[in-house]
């Protein structure tokens, strides 16, 4: 049974992350986080969480790319007022403290920031979402 991602360390929950969502391959995760720090405002955290941390579905309990490999997403949370303010005004769920994701089916909620999105999704091989919140 996974370990559960509270009893982990920072370096298994990094470790973690990198075998599910990156195949393994540091550089892959390396490459993907500072093109996203590349492409949001300076001082904007950089939060990866759901399945790729947790190995396991909120919506059903199954491992993460259970139907195959690239099938589950990456939900990152970008952390900061500056970063929040790519958001649409109609694409908070609590406004000016926690955004609506930015996805696929809503690419424009945020949409100076889903070029920079899709680029991800192309160099990981599997969809990435976004959502923002002022602090943690």
């Amino acid at each position: 049974m996974p370990k559960d991602p509270y009893e982990m360390s920072e370096l298994e929950v990094r470790s973690r992350i990198v075998t599910l969502a990156f195949g393994g391959d540091e550089r892959l995760l390396i490459a993907f986080y500072r093109k996203l720090q590349e492409g949001v405002p300076e001082g904007t955290g950089i939060v990866f969480r759901g399945s790729v941390v947790t190995n396991k579905r909120h919506e059903d309990g199954k491992p993460f790319d259970s139907q195959g490999k690239g099938t589950s997403d990456l939900d990152v949370t970008l952390v900061g007022k500056k970063v929040m303010e790519a958001w649409s005004q109609d694409a908070y769920y609590i406004p000016g403290l926690h955004t609506k994701p930015l996805c696929d089916a809503d690419s424009e909620a945020a949409p100076s920031l889903n070029p920079l999105r899709e680029s991800l999704q192309k160099l990981v091989g599997r969809p990435v979402n976004f959502q923002a919140t002022s602090s943690l």
